[in-house]
């Protein structure tokens, strides 16, 4: 597998993206985007969890059923979440207007929209941005696109790998945004992979399915689960590789690396909460089942006093333990070991279920690094799992208190 990090659908064959400011955000940035396939395609997606969800995802629940998906529109800026009936028939003409500049179908259109809660979309500035994107729409349109996508992201996400299927050449491409409401189940993101990889609409959606629960659904930044999001994919085929209609060898091989796409993307978004300064993984091994290890590593990733004391460089281990034993999660207490490790080193804090003597310098210095990783062992299985959040800085609260103002 090849990684071309920061490419969104450059050299993917057959697709096309254009991300402009249409003027839906009051400043000038880029706010709508475009994603494209010149050729029928399949489409796979899961949704937020919310019971209050935007019009976008009402619409998408029901074209994603459709054989055929040919293009994503999104905006930034309008969430068109709590609109009633006119946010709904917005969405709907959202996907007619660019039908019609795309030579589709609007059930062969998914949309998708980001932004403040109870603002509708303004559509006369909608539909003349919809017309210019589609007509800008490129090879080398992703980095707009990519751009366009984000709300209070600080950088742009965006990976591509490269594979070998049945001799041919497939890239596998995403792109996504998150910042804040971020703990998905699924979702409070969104996210876009795109691949000319030849897959079944079967096997596409249970790739979708599988990758979300070791992707999307393992981040926490603040334990908010959004109305709007969702991961959508698009599969066309234009790599010309045999079709994967099954789990075959290169079904194995396509997931390894849709799989790692996803991941990529999930540990971005972690690691740009809003105000973060660390992205955080919390690496569960040895536990008695999957259950278990999951519901341990995102217990410490969604716990507020760990993320606080890791933006203080706060060698707190208890911290850790406490979140561990209200997961739910099945294990010993007497046998957990805890370190911690960065690229400056690691300490082990914690064994066989109690306090050890440590060098509580060397601890701190470890944890001023950029990228911590909190390693429990928990000594009961055979079973592991890792989730990704950040640390709660100063500047969050500043950010949320100030959304709308």
């Amino acid at each position: 597998m090849k990684i071309l990090e920061n490419k969104f659908i450059e050299g993917v064959k057959g697709f096309r993206a254009a991300g402009i400011a249409a003027g839906l955000k009051k400043s000038n940035k880029k706010d709508l985007a475009i994603i494209y396939s010149e050729v029928n395609s399949v489409s796979a997606g899961v949704f937020t969890t919310n019971k209050v969800k935007a019009a976008c995802v009402t619409l998408n629940m029901e074209n994603i059923k459709n054989k055929n998906t040919q293009a994503i529109v999104v905006n930034s800026g309008h969430a068109n979440a709590c609109t009633g009936e006119e946010g709904f028939k917005d969405a709907l003409s959202i996907t007619e207007i660019a039908a019609k500049e795309l030579g589709l179908s609007p059930k062969e259109i998914l949309q998708a929209s980001t932004g403040v809660i109870g603002v509708s979309i303004p559509m006369d500035i909608m539909e003349k941005g919809i017309k210019e994107a589609c007509s800008l729409v490129s090879e080398d349109g992703g980095a707009d696109a990519a751009e366009a996508i984000m709300t209070t992201d600080t950088r742009t996400k965006e990976i591509t790998v490269e594979i070998t299927l049945d001799g041919k050449k497939v890239l596998i491409s995403g792109a996504a945004k998150g910042s804040g409401m971020i703990k998905p189940n699924m979702a409070t993101m969104l996210s876009f992979v795109v691949t000319d990889a030849n897959i079944s609409k079967e096997m596409l959606t249970k790739a979708v399915k599988s990758s979300t629960n070791s992707s999307y659904n393992m981040i926490s930044v603040d334990g908010d689960v959004s109305t709007n999001d969702m991961f959508l994919s698009i599969a066309n085929g234009a790599a010309g590789n045999k079709i994967i209609d099954s789990e075959n060898e290169d079904y194995i091989i396509f997931k390894e690396a849709f799989d790692y796409v996803n991941i990529e993307l999930a540990k971005k978004m972690a690691r740009d909460g809003e105000g973060a300064t660390k992205l955080l993984e919390a690496e569960i091994v040895n536990a008695r089942d999957l259950e278990s290890a999951k519901k341990c590593a995102m217990s410490i990733i969604s716990s507020n006093l760990v993320k606080a004391a890791m933006f203080g460089n706060d060698p707190n281990w208890g911290r850790v333990i406490c979140a561990i034993g209200y997961s739910g999660g099945e294990f010993e207490p007497n046998k957990v070991d805890l370190t911690f490790k960065s690229s400056l080193g690691e300490v082990e804090v914690f064994k066989k279920g109690k306090n050890i003597k440590f060098d509580e310098n060397k601890a701190v210095e470890i944890l001023k690094d950029e990228s911590i990783v909190l390693y429990i062992n928990l000594n009961d299985g055979g079973f592991s799992a890792k989730a990704w959040g950040c640390d709660l800085t100063y500047k969050y609260v500043e950010i949320n208190g100030e959304y709308r103002t």
